[in-house]
């Protein structure tokens, strides 16, 4: 959590394990245990963190390539939003992004919307701070306007429109900015080591692009944005998830600032069903941030 962006904290990927949403457990159950069909992570994306469920704390980016538009910035809108139809649309680009479903199968649209309605509920949640081990949480979007520029993007802006003071905009990025001490089913961060660093240390989480606008660097914009809020939070440690062979994102987040701080062991990846993955760090404590670039970005 961004390019076919983002995965970590939502790029896509999974196993049927115990539901959750996002960060926390949710009330999405196993595919069987509904009779639901089973969804497989899009195979064309070929991004980090996909499991069959929606995980915020999961994963945190989404980022492949493919062929996108090209944009012109000046329309865009990076920003938080707790307005509740821009949540939804934020929560159908995850879902669009995040899956890829058998166009034959039975139910399908019934089940798509039955994993938006539980995602929407639970960020609803998590925004409202009513999620144990999250001292707040902000969803940040990029929205463009409804113009000729998407007529070649027709089910996106379906899909992912919402209304506000009378414009109607498309969601086009989404992640979210969890300030707490941990994610569930994720490496935690080690900085800052002092009391209360649940205060001071944030992660990201449920990154993604919608394909369309992939390398048009709103992956990068939206990581800006949610390190400014984050610093206006009194946070002094950015963390991010991403799968290792997910180098697109890695891309993104070495341009961001981001350095190798720690990987997931190879067997609690096979227990979780998922692509390992790298907690990456962000010191936002410099004056210039830019400055963490320059340090050594070394995967192993």
């Amino acid at each position: 959590m961004m390019l076919p962006l983002l995965s970590q904290s939502a790029a896509p990927l999974l196993v049927p394990l115990p539901s959750a949403h996002l960060l926390y457990p949710s009330s999405i159950h196993r595919w069987s245990q509904r009779g639901f069909p089973n969804p497989n992570p899009n195979p064309s994306l070929g991004c980090s963190t996909l499991r069959r469920e929606l995980r915020p704390g999961s994963t945190a980016s989404h980022l492949c390539e493919r062929e996108a538009l090209t944009l012109d910035g000046g329309s865009l809108s990076v920003k938080e939003s707790s307005l509740e139809e821009e949540l939804w649309a934020a929560v159908r680009l995850r879902v669009r992004t995040f899956y890829e479903f058998k166009t034959e199968s039975c139910g399908i649209e019934d089940y798509t919307r039955y994993l938006t309605e539980r995602e929407f509920e639970a960020l609803k949640d998590r925004i409202a701070g009513k999620r144990i081990g999250l001292k707040r949480v902000s969803c940040i979007n990029a929205t463009l306007p409804i113009s000729p520029f998407l007529a070649s993007a027709d089910e996106l802006c379906s899909a992912c429109k919402f209304s506000n003071n009378g414009e109607e905009r498309v969601v086009v990025g989404t992640l979210d900015l969890n300030q707490c001490l941990r994610l569930t089913d994720e490496l935690t961060g080690k900085r800052p080591e002092v009391l209360g660093s649940d205060i001071m240390r944030a992660y990201l989480s449920n990154v993604c692009v919608a394909k369309e606008l992939q390398r048009n660097g709103l992956g990068y914009a939206l990581v800006s944005k949610s390190k400014k809020v984050a610093r206006e939070w009194g946070i002094s440690d950015l963390y991010v998830h991403v799968a290792v062979d997910n180098e697109a994102a890695q891309k993104l987040y070495q341009k961001s600032g981001f350095v190798y701080e720690n990987e997931e062991p190879a067997w609690q990846a096979r227990f979780l069903g998922r692509p390992r993955r790298f907690l990456l760090w962000a010191d936002l404590t410099q004056n210039n941030l830019r400055l963490s670039s320059l340090r050594a970005f070394n995967f192993r």
